[in-house]
């Protein structure tokens, strides 16, 4: 989405390659059985007055909003998300250990570590050991594959949700409706899934170049190959690529880049969906998962997004599971893993038949925030532009980011070439 939005508003000439044979990257939908599927659930959280104008103007009438309908599931109850804000309707042990946490942690007023501090840390200064315990360590864990105390907490700020000392308590004795977080509301697309933004930033482009995989970057030459052999001379080169595909396909990077790349970290994810032959299965429009008897950390129901997603009569889910690079997850397990888990925790039952299934991998989907990371990828991305290559978007630019905010960063790019 970033690369498709910076060709948006190039005003310059330009070719954009595309491996795959349509646009959009992750921001894909693929159309199975009659079910439409995401690579995961991609929602437009739009808070930019240019993006609040500009993706109406796209879509036109395909486009609805909503208010998000978060929820977690744990100790056999839904709770409102965020956790930290509503933990009533948990058992009592829970509530009173995440509180007494809460409290101890605000006695203590323990001062953040020199350096740059890890998730866990942050997590246990701010909201203390028992939301700790029932969320914070063992979601994260199964989301981003590696220890809260592995991960720092620089991604924190904008995604976690800092309700203050008198909101947790309302949530922890009252069902609280407020809403918290950047996502509070979103927009989708009313047909076609995600990818009809896509389409809609692509249809006025030029020069897209569609089943056109690059094969290597020569630095020196300034070159671009394809597999094809098609080689294209570049003076400004974008490129969305995962930061590290890009830098093992790039010839002619120095020393201190190529040694900096096997220690930049990611982790991948096992998109599972399903269709299911019964309609309503949820109101929900996603579910937080964070307990370890659970193999997924997230469910998300397409159907809510846009009735369109499903065939009628029908529901749809998408099931996510925490993956590390290069691991290998069986079809049929995974298969079996996540239905004993729906049917434990009652979002199917027996009698449901599950009338497809498509597995999307995403190798590249969450960058981990380790403590080599901001370091490396400032060094990586400066020395990148001194030579006018401009590495963004969520992968390119290696960070956790949303969709509004690629797009932003496409347009901030062609104008930055532009101007030059």
């Amino acid at each position: 989405m970033s690369g498709l939005s910076c060709a948006y508003h190039l005003k310059s000439p330009f070719h954009l390659l595309e491996r795959s044979d349509e646009p959009g990257g992750l921001s894909r939908s693929i159309k199975h059985e009659g079910f439409i599927f995401d690579h995961t659930g991609h929602l437009l959280h739009l808070r930019n007055p240019y993006t609040l104008k500009l993706i109406p103007e796209l879509l036109g009438d395909n486009l609805a909003s909503h208010e998000r309908r978060a929820w977690i599931y744990s100790h056999g109850a839904y709770t409102r998300y965020p956790f930290q804000a509503n933990t009533y309707g948990l058992p009592q042990s829970v509530i009173k250990a995440c509180l007494t946490g809460l409290i101890q942690a605000q006695l203590d007023k323990t001062a953040a570590p020199a350096g740059i501090e890890s998730f866990g840390s942050w997590v246990l200064r701010t909201f203390g050991t028992g939301f700790a315990k029932y969320f914070f360590f063992p979601y994260n864990q199964k989301l981003w594959t590696v220890s809260p105390e592995t991960l720092t907490a620089e991604w924190a700020a904008p995604f976690v949700p800092n309700p203050s000392i008198p909101e947790i308590f309302e949530g922890a004795f009252s069902d609280q409706t407020k809403k918290f977080g950047y996502n509070a509301t979103f927009y989708y697309p009313k047909t076609g899934g995600i990818q009809s933004l896509a389409f809609a930033f692509a249809e006025g482009l030029s020069n897209i170049h569609v089943n056109t995989r690059v094969q290597t970057i020569d630095l020196r030459k300034r070159e671009v190959t394809t597999e094809s052999g098609y080689r294209y001379h570049f003076e400004r080169l974008v490129t969305t690529l995962p930061l590290v595909r890009f830098l093992q396909m790039a010839d002619g990077l120095p020393e201190e880049i190529q040694q900096a790349i096997p220690k930049l970290h990611w982790s991948s994810v096992y998109n599972l969906n399903i269709g299911i032959e019964r309609p309503h299965i949820s109101d929900k429009h996603w579910i937080y998962f964070p307990e370890m008897k659970y193999r997924f950390y997230r469910v998300g129901f397409p159907m809510n997004f846009a009735p369109s997603m499903t065939p009628r009569g029908c529901s749809s889910m998408y099931i996510e599971i925490g993956q590390r690079p290069g691991e290998t997850i069986d079809d049929k397990q995974a298969l079996k893993d996540c239905l004993k888990g729906l049917y434990d925790c009652g979002l199917l039952t027996k009698k449901d038949k599950i009338r497809t299934m498509k597995v999307l991998q995403i190798p590249t989907a969450y960058v981990t925030y380790d403590q080599n990371r901001t370091a490396l990828t400032k060094m990586i991305l400066d020395y990148l532009e001194s030579e006018k290559i401009y590495s963004i978007g969520r992968f390119g630019a290696w960070k956790y980011s949303y969709m509004e905010e690629a797009i932003l960063e496409g347009k901030s790019t062609a104008e930055k070439i532009d101007g030059q």
